[in-house]
């Protein structure tokens, strides 16, 4: 049997990982953190790519074979599911790889408001206080909130890379394969928001356990020296909170969530529509 494909992208801190940690109690699926599928996809892409002396040797053919090969050989020890989410950031931005390689995939986008990403991963770096996180690339970077809230929304970074993906994702051609979920509705209403999501994948539903969801990854987040990463909290639950951003801060980046408005995209969405 071949497992069917799906994915999981969008933005960082927004429930990807509370999501694959759900979906992965249903047997049929298997799901996980971020994998290392689309690094090595990006990664053999450029090395069949002119900047390579070699790729005169390669075919178009070929090509679709070789990136195919990444996912059937990495997802091996699953064969015996019936559907894998792959999940990774990167995949927004390679919508038309994923159409050309799997025409029925979909695309799962957990989103939220950036103001409050900023404010989840500036609780994680306080809360590892004795530990560099290795979220930055250097002293200037960690130096303040606003050094660090600066250094994450660059293009290449953490948020603002997810969060450029995202948008070229939302207003593209295939922009119809794409599911934002939002996490607040999530945490709020897993139960109504699973169900849209088995709709939206076209698959017979699943009766889910809210109240003892397991999800670690302490190895990989300790690598990183940012201990509570993809850590998932055993009951789902919405729990409100003061932010820890200055107030210019948190205005910076509230009013950010495109996905509201669907002038221009055919995306589908669960998201709170703005009051």
């Amino acid at each position: 049997m071949t497992p069917k494909l799906h994915f999981i992208s969008g933005l960082p801190r927004s429930g990807s990982t509370l999501l694959s940690a759900l979906l992965r109690q249903n047997p049929r699926f298997h799901a996980s953190m971020t994998s290392p599928v689309g690094s090595l996809v990006k990664r053999m892409l450029e090395a069949m790519s002119e900047d390579s002396e070699f790729s005169v040797f390669i075919t178009p053919e070929q090509k679709r074979a070789l990136v195919l090969s990444i996912f059937s050989a990495y997802y091996y020890p699953q064969a015996d599911k019936e559907i894998i989410f792959d999940t990774n950031r990167v995949w927004c931005s390679k919508l038309s790889l994923i159409h050309e390689l799997f025409p029925t995939a979909k695309v799962i986008c957990c989103v939220r408001n950036i103001a409050w990403i900023m404010d989840s991963v500036e609780r994680l770096v306080r809360r590892n206080a004795f530990d560099v996180s290795g979220l930055f690339q250097n002293p200037l970077e960690r130096a303040n909130v606003y050094s660090r809230t600066e250094a994450l929304s660059q293009g290449g970074r953490l948020v603002g890379f997810a969060y450029n993906a995202l948008k070229e994702a939302f207003y593209s051609e295939h922009s119809h394969s794409l599911l934002l979920v939002e996490y607040d509705l999530l945490s709020q209403n897993p139960e109504k928001t699973l169900s849209l999501i088995y709709q939206f994948l076209e698959e017979e539903p699943f009766t889910h356990d809210f109240e003892n969801v397991q999800y670690d990854e302490p190895e990989f987040d300790k690598r990183l020296n940012t201990q509570g990463l993809h850590k998932v909290r055993k009951k789902v639950e919405f729990q409100p909170r003061q932010t820890v951003l200055p107030p210019d801060l948190f205005t910076k980046f509230n009013n950010l969530s495109f996905w509201t408005e669907l002038s221009n995209s055919q995306a589908n969405l669960i998201v709170a529509q703005p009051s």
